[in-house]
């Protein structure tokens, strides 16, 4: 056990090494990942807008999607806190090029709502292709904030795992409610038959 942490601390900083800006950034890459980093979660936000603005049979389902984006937000922040580990730039492997608090970073909290959102949409109809969006953007965030300096990859790997986590719960409620509401509805065309009848003989 030890020995498996021990291959998974040095593949995420070998992985890290590779990614991240370090101590020599790129003088071109920097500002776009900067830029990235900071404002990236936005494009999320008015992709909800956009739904919301142009698909209102899907504002339901977007209402839902928006609680369990609140539960990644939670959920990752609580764990974070719990567990403590260090960002690159709290054990002095990178410079925080963006400024950060010096907080716990497994898992990424902009990795597990942003892909919350993304899986979510991916997992609909009729949303696929916003959903596409959503992937493109958190991938790109989560990418400039590792190199920035302020997330590891295992960071934004627990990030994902958690959002395929919140949106399998979330799943799992929908087609269960879908059942339900089949169920709830023959039940309720044999007993609505007999009242049609008595009014139509009245």
């Amino acid at each position: 056990m030890q020995r498996s942490g021990a291959s998974m601390k040095e593949l995420d900083l070998t992985l890290f090494t590779w990614m991240a800006a370090g101590h020599q950034p790129n003088a071109w890459v920097l500002p776009a990942a900067a830029l990235i980093a900071v404002w990236g979660p936005w494009i999320g936000a008015v992709l909800v807008a956009w739904v919301f603005a142009r698909k209102p049979a899907q504002r339901g389902y977007m209402l839902a999607t928006l609680c369990a984006l609140a539960v990644a937000a939670l959920l990752a922040h609580w764990i974070a806190s719990a567990l403590g580990f260090p960002r690159p730039f709290m054990a002095g492997l990178s410079p925080a090029y963006v400024p950060h608090g010096a907080r716990g970073s497994l898992p990424s909290a902009h990795a597990s709502v942003m892909f919350t959102l993304a899986l979510a949409l991916l997992v609909r109809p009729g949303l696929r292709r916003i959903g596409l969006l959503a992937t493109v953007a958190a991938c790109a965030t989560c990418w400039a904030r590792i190199y920035v300096g302020i997330h590891f990859p295992l960071d934004i790997a627990a990030g994902v795992l958690l959002a395929m986590a919140i949106v399998s719960i979330m799943s799992v409620f929908f087609v269960v409610g879908r059942y339900l509401a089949t169920v709830v509805a023959r039940h309720e065309i044999p007993a609505l038959a007999p009242k049609a009848a008595d009014k139509s003989a009245g």
